[in-house]
């Protein structure tokens, strides 16, 4: 798959997640809303994707021939949101609304009130359903647009997304790309504990979904991985990123506390200083 015209390179890359991880922090700080730590660990997915291989328009955010990115893990909405913002969806200004009163900008996504929001999200076991119906419909429609879904690594507890991913394979949906950010946590608890989900590779794989795992904190590798990506082969793909939970900053890497935790003024700070903003 071929990288967009407003590719950044890597260096470009690690400096801007760090301006997107500076402001996720801010926005929980100030708005007292939590799933930080879940934001983090997926940031740099989404800048990877959004900067690099989207095809799409700020300017003309419906565009029928636009590609799609799903946010299945909606309580990660902090994270889409600032990257929509910085993507010139709208101004970042309007961050200072999040989960406000009256604010469109809710603890997940909602779409046609938040331009670059596809679907709403935050039930999990629905994005990826909902992604491969968008998929189905570029193929019957003949149009050449892909279909990004980003999925936690608790949602894959949902039965429903393993139907999808049946449906996927059977429909030859080689214009959807997924990933899983695997930051080995739940709610309460390690993943692979709560089910297990390990080897989530070779369960993918076994669904006939091809099927990669690198590092989703490793802007090279995510660049590669997507690059190397054929989108006729037949088969719909998986990434499983291996990530940490609150990445970027010590006190909150993976520390499961943070699923829920608010950073005080003085974490908020400390929270600037690591990440240089």
């Amino acid at each position: 798959m071929e990288q967009t015209p407003t590719a950044l390179s890597i260096e470009d890359l690690k400096k801007l997640t760090n301006r997107l991880r500076a402001r996720i922090v801010q926005m929980s700080h100030d708005a007292k809303a939590p799933h930080l730590a879940s934001s983090l660990s997926c940031i740099d997915i989404l800048a990877t994707v959004y900067w690099n291989f989207l095809n799409i328009d700020s300017q003309n955010p419906t565009n029928d021939l636009r590609d799609r990115f799903i946010l299945s893990k909606g309580h990660a909405a902090a994270a889409l949101y600032a990257t929509l913002a910085f993507r010139g969806f709208f101004p970042p200004e309007k961050l200072v609304e999040y989960v406000k009163e009256g604010s469109y900008f809710a603890e997940h996504p909602c779409p046609k009130k938040i331009s670059g929001v596809e679907a709403a999200t935050g039930s999990l076991g629905h994005g990826l359903s909902i992604g491969l119906g968008m998929a189905l419909a570029a193929k019957q429609k003949k149009r050449d647009n892909n279909i990004f879904v980003l999925l936690s690594d608790g949602e894959c507890n949902e039965g429903s997304v393993w139907e999808a991913a049946l449906f996927a394979t059977a429909n030859k949906l080689d214009n959807i790309i997924a990933f899983v950010d695997y930051n080995k946590w739940q709610a309460t608890g390690r993943s692979n504990e709560v089910l297990g989900l390990a080897p989530l590779k070779n369960k993918w794989e076994a669904f006939g979904w091809q099927c990669y795992e690198i590092d989703g904190h490793d802007h090279m590798a995510i660049c590669r991985t997507i690059q190397n990506i054929s989108t006729n082969s037949g088969k719909p793909t998986m990434i499983i990123c291996n990530t940490i939970k609150g990445k970027g900053i010590t006190f909150m890497e993976d520390d499961n506390n943070w699923h829920y935790r608010i950073p005080t003024t003085e974490e908020f700070i400390k929270a600037k200083t690591e990440l240089h903003q």
